[in-house]
């Protein structure tokens, strides 16, 4: 697998674009939106972490949006077209059940580009994004990003010691280690940063990172997209409803333009990553 063309960006480009997306996605209820923001975070996830994590995330997120599209008809009663009744004489309504599957996607695809943050936007980026803005907050926003995957790392690594111990392993016994391993690790991590002098108003800091034109034109490249999109939302063109019944905008100039524009915006570290692994396997055909 070739390395990600996108996070060779400057941390503020990926910023811009994670903090776009994941905005968008969360408020922008129109199916074709989410399908398009669904399709083009699973893609990515898929580019990035490979078909192992990509199947491991939707194994874990397809009883999410099962139980998230169930539950809602059994408390959201809205809508106009009754499809049943519940045993309580409540409706069951197809305004509701559709609802409760665009809610389960919307919530799905944020968890996806969550998961591409934690990748792209490493603990080094977030303390050069952060770090002298709110250097507290910088480290807490690295300590997490980089938590999940050690969290998991360590549960493996005490499960493996207590199986070769000859030790019977149960999780709340495996928790409890996690735990005090964790709160263990947030105050050495404190204290080490407290003893580089980290958050002073004085100390300077290495960086890595350069702002380059590449960076300028993706910035420009994304505002474009986003004062598209933006003006799709102003006049109407992401409009759908689900209650009382379902309405929306789907075809039009207007529409196909913003949808275009969103679908470019997402879709955008997904081409960098497909141009820069035919660059790679043209190169290796040609050795």
């Amino acid at each position: 697998m070739h390395r990600d063309a996108f996070s060779t960006y400057h941390p503020l480009v990926n910023l811009a674009f994670f903090v776009s997306v994941i905005g968008f996605a969360m408020f922008l209820l129109h199916p074709v939106a989410l399908g398009i923001s669904f399709v083009c975070a699973a893609g990515y996830v898929l580019c990035i972490k490979g078909k192992k994590a990509l199947r491991f995330g939707l194994i874990f997120m397809l009883p999410m949006l099962l139980f998230t599209a169930a539950m809602n008809p059994l408390f959201n009663h809205q809508g106009v077209t009754i499809v049943a009744f519940l045993p309580n004489g409540n409706p069951v309504t197809r305004e509701a059940i559709i609802y409760g599957i665009a809610a389960a996607i919307m919530l799905i695809t944020v968890i996806t580009w969550f998961a591409c943050v934690n990748a792209i936007l490493t603990g080094d980026k977030m303390v050069y994004l952060f770090g002298r803005v709110a250097p507290a907050l910088s480290l807490i926003l690295s300590m997490s990003l980089r938590f999940v995957p050690r969290f998991i790392a360590q549960a493996k690594i005490i499960s493996n010691a207590q199986k070769a111990l000859g030790r019977k392993t149960s999780p709340f016994k495996i928790l409890s280690m996690l735990v005090s391993w964790a709160l263990e690790n947030a105050i050495e991590t404190a204290d080490s940063m407290k003893a580089r002098g980290y958050g002073l108003p004085n100390r300077t800091a290495f960086s890595i990172f350069t702002f380059t034109q590449r960076d300028a034109l993706a910035l420009l490249f994304f505002a474009l997209n986003i004062a598209v999109i933006l003006a799709g939302v102003a006049a109407g063109a992401y409009r759908f409803r689900y209650f009382p019944d379902i309405q929306g905008e789907w075809t039009g100039a207007g529409t196909l333009a913003v949808f275009t524009a969103y679908f470019l915006l997402c879709a955008f570290p997904l081409f960098l990553h497909v141009k820069e692994a035919l660059y790679w396997k043209r190169t290796a055909s040609v050795i």
